[in-house]
């Protein structure tokens, strides 16, 4: 029999903390790819590190707060922690992968595509290895043309968030750029689940256990834990609010006399009016 599914069961509560969270995420991870750009050496592993870490958790914890919501009217739900996690460290690993293509290879058309396909992907697995996590006494199928839509809009939304971190714009812009993410990550998010149906293998019982929110809030203390530390680096570090490098001001060298500017002269152009050659001579003739 087919379970009866509600994605909405605590109305847009779930729904708005949970694009909050994409929001978050991607701000933090942009900032901090953006940041990567301006520096050279060892920091730049650093920074991308951190950002990829920022985006993945942020998605992950997006995910599991709009999962929250997401009940099976007939079946109680569980989540199984390997696969849980499992699903995270995916998320951070493929999404790395994409941001230091473009932290090393720039916002150029190759390097947005790969590294805009991979964390689309990385995107798009963390959600279905998520949702491969749940446990309930049924079957979930998908639609694949839905599916497929989703991963669409997962790589769309990675590319479009990756080249407005290769911009190295400021402040203002990275905050757009994180809110259309999120909300692309939502719309992906919510677009995979549109394509999901449940066939119970009992009868139809009332659901008992726990409900989905206590059993998801203890595994998301660790990864809002990190965003709220990734948060606080990058409010303590003022290249990453002016989103370019203040340049060095010129140290005075003894020895070296400073020299004014030298006015520029004002010459006066003088006004020459042409004589066409009909007009050179004089306007009486002369007959000699």
């Amino acid at each position: 029999m087919q379970g009866t599914v509600d994605g909405f069961s605590y109305g847009l509560v779930t729904p708005l903390a949970a694009y909050v969270m994409a929001c978050l995420g991607g701000a933090l991870g942009l900032r901090c790819t953006t940041r990567s750009l301006l520096v050279a050496g060892s920091w730049r592993p650093g920074w991308l590190a951190l950002g990829s870490m920022a985006i993945g958790s942020g998605i992950w914890t997006m995910h599991f707060i709009a999962m929250m919501g997401f009940t099976v009217r007939e079946a109680p739900i569980h989540y199984d922690k390997p696969m849980t996690y499992a699903s995270l460290g995916v998320a951070i690993l493929m999404v790395g992968i994409g941001i230091f293509i473009v932290g090393y290879r720039g916002a150029s058309g190759a390097a947005l595509f790969t590294g805009g396909t991979i964390t689309g992907l990385g995107i798009a697995s963390m959600h279905y290895l998520g949702m491969a996590g749940m446990r309930l006494d049924g079957k979930l199928e998908y639609n694949t043309l839905t599916v497929a839509a989703s991963v669409l809009i997962a790589m769309v939304a990675a590319t479009a968030a990756l080249w407005a971190a290769g911009q190295v714009r400021g402040f203002l812009w990275s905050v757009g750029a994180s809110l259309v993410m999120g909300l692309a990550v939502s719309g992906m998010h919510y677009t995979g689940m549109a394509a999901l149906r449940v066939h119970l293998h009992g009868t139809a019982d009332p659901a008992t256990g726990d409900s989905p929110a206590a059993l998801l809030a203890p595994m998301l203390i660790g990864p809002l834990a990190f965003l709220c530390l990734a948060g606080v680096v990058v409010l303590f570090d003022p290249l990453m609010v002016m989103g370019r490098p203040a340049l060095p001001r010129p140290e005075p060298k003894p020895g070296v006399p400073a020299h004014a500017p030298l006015p520029h002269p004002t010459r006066r152009l003088a006004l020459r009016t042409r004589r066409h050659p009909a007009r050179s001579g004089s306007r009486t003739p002369q007959n000699r």
